[in-house]
């Protein structure tokens, strides 16, 4: 176990658990909260929903592990703009519009890769790293242009923490510090700058909402995943939130062995031990068995209301040895079979049954506060226009559920 190396508003929400696990408590919002069952399947709202939120806020499009070489990239499609992720060769990871300035096709086809440029296939304009055009095919027949007017597109990102993120939005003045709230800084004690990728694959479930509802919902274990890890886990849950960013713990019985024990014994593994959100679509939750390893969740939402993509990425701290390989796999292989089988067939279950009309409202109770507040940032964020966006997120601003 790694020792744990955590500041103080870490310790602060570990000794709160230990509170709650020693009385027996968990902190519980006064009250049943009804929302529209319509939420889920209307359509007008959905598209909303992708335009005020997903267009507008950073979302947190790849791990630094997969891009940890100089000229490493990864390409991807969010919310319908064609991204270009980068690390150049000063080892800044850039994001930029996968898109030629000339006609714009893309000029990056696969999924990821090395390269030291990129050469629209379409007529063969090369950009470097940096997106700057640094050479037009046939320059003399084509025509006199100024290069440096016709670079790729930059979208505002930031690395932290290991993690990279980044605006479909071009025109965006978003500060991404500013919404991260400081949830990176908690992040960071998970290491992932000095992780290791192992593996992703893209699943298929409903509406973005219903599947990141889960995300913050541990009353839901015991019942649905009873056959495969569930039966002696925790229905309660606690939350802590930076922002519109949660970590949802669980008062379990290894909190009551930590207080007895110096701060500087508990080991990082149980004080970042839980399911930590980011919203709108990330979730990163731990795993033992075959090395210490994470899977983190990239939800997207689909093209129309009732779909949903997510794409499962496994970081392990240390690189897989020949001997962890089979088991680390193994557990990679578990988890899709839990979340596509489990999970999603009952969030599509679940969708199907609410477009049948046949329910006004859906209930969250007093137990229920992570999702709770993650329907206030969503409320929230569709009523607010774009300075009001920038607002919610500078130092001291008031923000939904405080």
């Amino acid at each position: 176990m790694t020792k744990m190396v955590a500041g103080a508003e870490l310790t602060a929400m570990v000794r709160d658990s230990i509170g709650h696990a020693k009385a027996g408590t968990i902190s519980k919002t006064p009250g049943i909260l009804k929302l529209a069952a319509s939420r889920y399947y209307d359509p007008e709202l959905f598209q909303k929903e992708v335009d005020q939120i997903f267009k507008r806020v950073p979302l947190m499009l790849a791990a630094s592990s997969e891009l940890p070489n100089p000229g490493d990239f990864k390409t991807m499609e969010a919310v319908g703009l064609p991204i270009l992720i980068v690390r150049g060769q000063d080892m800044i990871a850039r994001a930029f519009i996968n898109s030629c300035s000339h006609r714009g096709t893309n000029v990056a086809v696969a999924p990821t890769g090395n390269a030291k440029r990129f050469m629209c296939p379409y007529h063969g304009w090369t950009f470097t790293q940096k997106g700057e055009l640094m050479g037009v095919a046939s320059a003399d027949d084509f025509g006199e242009i100024d290069k440096s007017c016709y670079g790729l597109t930059p979208l505002p990102s930031a690395e932290r923490s290991g993690l990279i993120w980044v605006i479909a939005n071009a025109k965006s003045d978003l500060v991404i510090d500013d919404f991260l709230s400081g949830y990176d800084k908690l992040l960071a004690n998970f290491g992932f700058d000095k992780w290791h990728f192992f593996s992703s694959r893209v699943l298929a479930g409903p509406n973005w909402k219903i599947a990141y509802d889960g995300y913050l919902d541990f009353y839901h274990l015991p019942v649905l995943h009873r056959n495969t890890f569930g039966e002696d886990m925790f229905n309660q849950a606690l939350f802590y939130a930076w922002g519109p960013h949660q970590c949802v713990r669980a008062p379990t019985a290894n909190l009551i062995e930590m207080d007895a024990l110096p701060e500087d014994q508990w080991s990082n593994e149980d004080v970042m031990s839980g399911v930590w959100t980011i919203f709108p679509h990330i979730s990163i939750a731990s795993f033992g068995g075959g090395g210490r390893g994470v899977m983190v969740s990239q939800l997207m939402p689909g093209k129309h209301v009732g779909e949903s993509f997510t794409t499962q990425m496994y970081l392990t701290q240390d690189p897989p040895t020949e001997q962890m390989l089979a088991e680390v796999d193994a557990q990679f292989k578990f988890l899709e079979v839990v979340v596509r089988d489990e999970d999603y067939a009952t969030g599509l279950r679940q969708q199907r049954a609410l477009e049948g009309g046949g329910r006004e409202f859906v209930l969250f109770g007093e137990n229920e506060g992570g999702a709770r507040r993650f329907h206030q940032w969503v409320d929230t964020l569709l009523a607010a226009d774009d300075e009001e966006l920038k607002a919610l997120f500078r130092p001291g601003a008031i923000q939904p559920g405080a």
